[in-house]
């Protein structure tokens, strides 16, 4: 799949649904189902995301991941988490190395796991936060320091991590500043009873499927910033704005439903505004629409804040979930009324 770089907007979203649809193929020759959870995954990708993916064991996370790996000509690493997990197991070590010619010894970088561009970091809540710590640096610079020496990790780069609910036990819950990090939480929940049934066919059958790699280096590079160019009203942005900030309790907002006034301790930071943003430009480019629209940042909008809002002692108390909140969050805040005047200019504009 080639696109000129003057090639005109048309031409680009059309590039974008080809290369989304060619994924979507190969990857449901092995997963079956889980439509929502892949196209959140994706839009995690293309828009240079990390995707966190939550789930009980036995719903094939770590299949997914490695699928999609498969289906993109990309530097694939798998780090399994475990108690007794060491940073340096995750991003190398200096070692001594001596030259037998001279009798020099030098200390030489040793690459970890982590210098590659599609990260698998299984059952990441199976390791101490200290371990957990060794992906922040990477996550949010796309490099990792030892001894005081920068090395860059490859691009693209992206953590694609699965996790285990934090009720089982032997689990260590994610830091605040790591699950910021992540531009999606994503959900996979049991599949349905035609879904199962299929699965138990494949498997009963274990034929061998043939996985294509149908996306490159460069095609990721030119989605991502197809996605970037995609227009976005100030309303549309000042709507995604609005919804960050009213889940943020004790500044008086008037916007502030009262469900989160009632059940939430802290709110999303900055970084949920730009991935809303940023994910709403990528639904509409895989949709094929235009422009984002405040519907794309509707659907985005939970995976967003999923893991930036936090709920207090009367949640827990009520059984209310952040889910929850996040709905009375969508239902409570509306879209300004110019909002619909604009819409309707720039689908005159670009449509």
């Amino acid at each position: 799949m080639t696109e000129e770089p003057n090639q005109h907007a048309e031409a680009t979203i059309e590039h974008v649904r080809e290369t989304y649809a060619a994924l979507r193929t190969e990857i449901a020759k092995v997963i079956v189902g889980q439509d929502e959870v892949v196209e959140q995954i994706l839009t995690c990708i293309f828009c240079s995301g990390h995707a966190l993916v939550v789930g009980v064991p036995g719903l094939a996370k770590t299949l997914l991941i490695s699928t999609i790996a498969r289906t993109m000509s990309l530097d694939f690493s798998r780090i399994q988490f475990t108690p007794d997990l060491m940073p340096s197991d995750i991003t190398g070590t200096e070692v001594i190395e001596e030259d037998r010619t001279t009798g020099h010894r030098a200390l030489r970088f040793v690459h970890g796991p982590i210098f590659a561009n599609v990260i698998l970091a299984d059952e990441i809540n199976r390791t101490p936060p200290k371990t957990q710590a060794a992906l922040l640096e990477s996550m949010q610079e796309r490099q990792v320091t030892v001894g005081g020496v920068r090395h860059e990790l490859p691009e693209p780069f992206f953590v694609l991590a699965t996790q285990n609910p934090l009720e089982q036990e032997g689990t260590y819950p994610l830091p605040e500043a790591q699950l910021d990090r992540f531009m999606f939480q994503t959900l996979i929940k049991y599949p349905t009873e035609a879904e199962e049934l299929e699965v138990m066919r494949r498997s009963a059958k274990k034929a061998d499927v043939t996985i294509n790699r149908v996306v490159s280096p460069e095609d990721i590079s030119r989605v991502t910033a197809a996605i970037r160019r995609v227009p976005i009203s100030d309303e549309v942005m000042r709507y995604a704005l609005r919804l960050v900030r009213a889940t943020r309790v004790g500044e008086g907002n008037p916007e502030t439903p009262q469900i989160v006034s009632d059940y939430v301790s802290w709110g999303a930071g900055p970084r949920a505004s730009e991935y809303m943003i940023l994910g709403a430009k990528a639904r509409a480019m895989f949709s094929g629409a235009t422009h984002a629209t405040p519907d794309h940042i509707r659907e985005v909008a939970v995976p967003v804040l999923r893991h930036r809002v936090l709920l207090n002692f009367n949640a827990e108390a009520d059984q209310v979930t952040t889910e929850d909140v996040i709905r009375g969050l969508l239902a409570g805040v509306g879209v300004e009324e110019s909002a619909s005047a604009v819409r309707a200019q720039m689908d005159d504009a670009f449509g």
